[in-house]
């Protein structure tokens, strides 16, 4: 699958296969979600929505990534390739559903690659006493870059250092947010808290405790705290028995994820009480900074580099499925067939890693030209991008299997009912997201552009470049558009006997 079919006896070198193994891919699906940085961004909104009932609503949030990552595991099953929901979609549904797939993917990690480098940063500053640097725009907008850069070469080196880095990276982070929330726990019930503690409790876990409103805008946050595992599945060419250990990956990071997010989420909860995070809810560095402290006192910087190798982990991890997806798309020449080179020594798509990470450096600076809430709106307009691709993704699913979903109750469950509902709550979710942002107070800065809210008009732009580029692909090279559509018996693909 690492070179296209037709392509001569000079062709690029494939992808290099068997490079990494399950736990390896268990681990950059773990790391591509940034978790101890998705729950210092999401856990103070979502407090202020559902109050000590947060943990539940990361609980109900689960249920469709779970239901989504079931998708991605049968999908891979048949179809082997580091394009993911590009080539299936494009298998079960058509060219230009599977186009548009792959170029939400490719667009996420341009919108949020420097967003997670600038938290690198400035949280590893911040662990460093560096606390004037951090404030400095220009210095912290400078040593992202050179984050950014450092990152995309090590991707480009090999997909086994880049393994490497992930498992000390992540090593450092499960320990230090388990060190964070031990120390949380144990003052609470040791009674030496300084803020509003509060004992834990099972009812916590309820999604539905506090109303049907509040869990609806908890799980439009909830929901891609979890986005990210499938970069495990984007490696599945390079990855020891791809057929069946990077759909396990994805899946296990999910459950992996909710486990730590739940551990943490009630440390933080029963330890800084609801209104300490309510109040706080838009400020990321009350919940990690100024709480670790409250926490772990003098030793509040092991908190803070948790944060900083979560999202230098994540920077990293991002680069694989915009990269992977590039490659896929262009040696099916749905883009340029420059961007399917793989380096020949390294075995890495080194052009499209380049193309992702220059992209993705341009957006953020001049984002940030704009201001820093632009910044955070293109962040919030990644949950329209992500909903889509996540929801075309389960879809694709039923359809692709549709002739075996009735030969046993296993497939009807799991590979069609299961996935076609966690693509209809995030296609609700979408739609939700779609009539929040359209009210500009809703957004970051409070700004109308168009008299729309910020992020949604960055998410409508996407869109709408991205169909233009693909109308003009379609004219000047439209070999991917004559690809014939139609179902395909996965008993016949890669010697599968069964789903």
């Amino acid at each position: 699958m690492g070179t296209d079919p037709s392509a001569g006896p000079d062709a690029d070198p494939g992808l290099k296969a068997d490079a990494i193994g399950f736990l390896d891919a268990l681990v950059i699906g773990l790391n591509s979600t940034s978790p101890a940085y998705s729950l210092a961004a999401v856990i103070g909104p979502i407090v202020a929505l559902a109050g000590i009932y947060a943990p539940g609503v990361m609980l109900a949030s689960f249920v469709p990534m779970l239901l989504i990552a079931a998708a991605f595991y049968y999908l891979n099953k048949v179809d082997q390739d580091c394009g993911t929901t590009f080539s299936w979609v494009t298998r079960a549904m058509g060219p230009w559903a599977g186009w548009l797939g792959g170029w939400a993917i490719t667009m996420t990690g341009v919108l949020v690659i420097g967003s997670l480098a600038d938290v690198a940063v400035h949280f590893g500053l911040l662990a460093a006493g560096l606390d004037g640097w951090a404030a400095n725009e220009v210095i912290r907008q400078t040593l992202a870059v050179v984050v950014i850069l450092a990152m995309t070469a090590i991707c480009v080196v090999g997909t086994e250092m880049s393994a490497r880095l992930q498992d000390i990276l992540i090593l450092a982070q499960v320990f230090f947010l388990l060190a964070f929330a031990v120390v949380a726990l144990y003052r609470v019930y040791a009674g030496t808290g300084s803020l509003d503690a509060i004992r834990p409790s099972v009812e916590w876990l309820n999604p539905f405790g506090a109303g049907g409103a509040a869990l609806t805008g908890g799980l439009l946050l909830g929901v891609f705290i979890y986005w990210g595992w499938e970069s495990a599945v984007n490696l599945t060419e390079e990855v020891e028995d791809s057929a069946t250990a990077p759909g396990k990956a994805g899946i296990w990071s999910t459950v992996v994820l909710l486990v730590t997010y739940l551990s943490v989420g009630f440390a933080v909860v029963a330890y800084a009480g609801t209104q300490f995070l309510a109040e706080n809810a838009g400020e990321e560095e009350a919940v990690f900074a100024v709480l670790a402290h409250e926490v772990m006192g003098g030793w509040d910087w092991v908190v803070l580099l948790a944060v900083c190798t979560s999202a230098l982990a994540s920077t990293q991890t991002t680069i694989i499925p915009a990269s992977r997806t590039s490659l896929s798309m262009a040696r099916r020449h749905a883009l340029p067939q420059r961007l399917a080179h793989i380096h020949p020594r390294f075995r890495t798509p080194d052009v499209s890693t380049w193309w992702v990470a220059a992209i993705a450096i341009v957006w953020y600076l001049s984002v940030n030209q704009i201001s820093e809430n632009a910044l955070l709106d293109s962040l919030t307009a990644l949950s329209l991008l992500i909903a889509f691709y996540y929801a075309l993704t389960g879809l694709a699913c039923a359809v692709y299997y549709r002739r075996h979903l009735l030969e046993s109750a296993h497939n009807f469950l799991l590979i069609g009912l299961g996935p076609v509902v966690g693509a209809g709550l995030l296609a609700w979710l979408l739609v939700q997201s779609v009539a929040d942002m359209a009210d500009p107070e809703n957004s970051a800065s409070g700004v109308s552009w168009y008299g729309l809210g910020p992020p949604l008009v960055i998410g409508i732009g996407i869109a709408v470049v991205g169909v233009l580029i693909m109308c003009f692909w379609r004219v000047r090279d439209g070999r991917f558009w004559l690809e014939r559509r139609g179902v395909v018996d996965p008993d016949l693909v890669h010697g599968t006997k069964r789903p």
